[in-house]
């Protein structure tokens, strides 16, 4: 029989208040997950029913202050349905705010309600260190995850200031919040947020990293290792690729722009220790796996979910691509990887690879406990290199190292001099077999040869004076 909310069952460990009981089953507040799924499912169901039966207007300062509450008795009322969970009491914060939030994005109600109730939420297995549960709905599109009551109380506060900066700018790579609920049993509150998925699981993730820009003890532990795709931490990226992520230049001032202008709202917030997600899938590598998978099973009739075809997303500016504002050039790396969202790249092997990332964890403010820990911590390290501090140092080192050490604009010019090198190694004595046109030029390739502008502040992108060389000459390469 399913646990209801509020159940007793002992925990075998918590982190947090996530924690696992004798069957193997997560919980979360002493609430199995399924149960918890279930009130989810219910409550949602009924508050964007109820909503719809609400006439469209404009969203007035006193809607983001508005809770609406209802009770689902295990036995059925007559406005909720009968359930085999026990009784729990769903609680619905700001819902004509949220309802603007999602029309604003392009959400239809029946869409959403469809995504998160016609298909069992589904538990993502690695949850990370901060004893919350992630839940993700089956076409890919939301995540659902549980928030502390502090956290929920800031997300009421920013609601005012988060709704402006929407209606400003709807591209942006923090988090994009469609609604706050809280599931009320057993004498606890669970509070949740249904928010926008950053890593769609039908794109294999071959790295994932979580940056600060700081780099006191930013290293993923060993226990995190261990997992299949672990995600890592500032000093691992600089290690796995100091070259960064290369970009095409026109993607890199928009991903820049982007940052600084996030970075700038977080700041005004007095908003910190936030994180860029970075999910980074490998398309060479990819299709190395998929030629070694038809190899060895000899058929390509077996697709795993991990290849099958993305779905279109529902929520707009919702990829990382229309996020930054971003345009991608030339031609597809994959047949259908046009429509995956990611941001083209490259990584320092020339391999191409998609790249999937998001602002998140920002419903930190730098509150009394916060000042504290900073101070202790500065005393025992250095105090520019801990991960928390004041907002706005903390928004100037993290976008620092976004813009120059995380991320860099293509060198193309700089590929250019290695293929003529090497061009003048082969022809060595030939000068007749030389070409009379730049390599480059007319190249299908997904980056061009581009002479790039000037970089900005921070970036380690090359600059060029002079117009790209269009014809080679013999004496050039002497």
């Amino acid at each position: 029989m399913t646990e209801g909310p509020g159940s007793s069952q002992s925990m075998k460990k918590t982190i947090g208040h996530r924690g696992v009981d004798p069957t193997g089953e997560t919980t979360y507040k002493k609430t199995t997950s399924s149960a918890l799924k279930g009130a989810i499912q219910l409550g949602i169901a009924h508050t964007v029913g109820s909503l719809s039966q609400k006439a469209e207007r404009d969203v007035l300062m006193q809607d983001f202050y508005v809770v609406e509450s209802i009770f689902f008795p295990s036995e059925g009322s007559n406005l909720t349905p009968a359930h085999h969970h026990g009784d729990f009491r769903f609680k619905t914060y700001a819902p004509i705010a949220f309802r603007y939030f999602r029309e604003l994005f392009g959400i239809r109600p029946d869409d959403y309600l469809y995504s998160l109730c016609n298909d069992p939420l589904i538990e993502l297995s690695n949850p990370g260190a901060s004893g919350s549960i992630f839940y993700v709905t089956s076409d890919d599109e939301f995540i659902i995850k549980t928030v502390q009551h502090k956290e929920a109380e800031f997300l009421q506060k920013l609601l005012p200031g988060y709704f402006m900066n929407l209606n400003q700018n709807k591209r942006t790579l923090l988090p994009k919040f469609y609604g706050l609920y809280c599931v009320q049993a057993g004498g606890k509150n669970i509070r949740i947020v249904a928010m926008n998925n950053l890593l769609p699981r039908s794109v294999p993730m071959h790295l994932k990293y979580d940056l600060k820009g700081s780099t006191c003890k930013r290293r993923a532990s060993p226990k995190e290792r261990e997992k299949s795709v672990p995600t890592y931490k500032d000093l691992d990226f600089i290690q796995d690729m100091p070259e960064g992520i290369q970009l095409e230049p026109d993607n890199y001032n928009a991903l820049s722009k982007t940052i600084q202008r996030d970075c700038l709202l977080l700041q005004s917030f007095k908003i910190m220790d936030y994180s860029l997600l970075v999910g980074i899938h490998n398309s060479d590598q990819a299709s190395r796996e998929r030629a070694g998978a038809v190899e060895v099973g000899g058929s390509e009739g077996a697709v795993t979910p991990d290849h099958r075809r993305p779905q279109a997303q529902k929520a707009l500016y919702s990829t990382a691509m229309e996020a930054i504002q971003g345009e991608a050039k030339g031609k597809g790396t994959l047949e259908t990887e046009d429509q995956w969202g990611g941001i083209p790249a490259r990584n320092c092997k020339g391999e191409r690879i998609l790249v999937y990332i998001g602002i998140i964890d920002i419903l930190q403010s730098y509150r009394f406990i916060k000042k504290i820990e900073h101070s202790w911590k500065a005393l025992v390290h250095d105090g520019d290199t801990v991960s928390v501090h004041r907002p706005g140092f903390y928004a100037e080192r993290f976008q620092r190292f976004m813009c120059s050490t995380v991320f860099k604009k293509t060198r193309t010019h700089q590929l250019h001099t290695l293929m003529l090198i090497q061009m003048r190694k082969t022809f060595l004595g030939r000068p007749d077999l030389l070409p009379q046109t730049d390599p480059l030029a007319g190249s299908s390739s997904e980056f061009p040869a581009t002479n790039l502008p000037n970089s900005s502040p921070g970036s380690t992108g090359m600059t060029s004076s002079s117009p790209p060389q269009r014809y080679l000459h013999t004496s050039s390469l002497s």
